[in-house]
């Protein structure tokens, strides 16, 4: 089975910077996507970015192009979410999660089109 772990939260003050990383093992041949997706309090659960394992195409949700980037180190099946110039709207418990990749293909980055998750971890933007 595929597990994936997420790490790196923590509190920052605004304009700083995080680096989250999603960490996959188990059956990793068995997926096509990797996307991070994050939920407020309150709030439905939205996507952030989505990357293919494929062709390394990938995904930006508007709110966060230009701040954040995705990437991924295909030797040690890692992805990664490097956040930029963190604002406080940016407040949630981010999770990354495995999925099939029909969704990228169509342009789509969505949470309901993932099945294998992680646990998530906290991700606290406050001066």
């Amino acid at each position: 089975q595929l597990q994936l772990l997420e790490s790196g939260g923590g509190l920052v003050q605004p304009g700083g910077s995080l680096r989250l990383s999603c960490s996959a093992s188990g059956f990793t041949l068995d997926y096509s996507a990797i996307g991070w997706f994050r939920q407020a309090p309150g709030k439905e659960r939205e996507g952030v970015s989505c990357i293919s394992q494929r062709n390394d195409s990938t995904l930006y949700a508007d709110s966060v192009k230009g701040r954040f980037a995705i990437s991924r180190d295909k030797a040690k099946n890692i992805v990664y979410l490097q956040m930029n110039n963190l604002e406080p709207e940016d407040t949630a418990v981010y999770y990354c999660a495995a999925g099939p990749g029909l969704g990228l293909l169509f342009g789509l980055c969505m949470p309901d089109h993932y099945t294998n998750w992680g646990q998530g971890t906290q991700v606290t933007v406050s001066s």
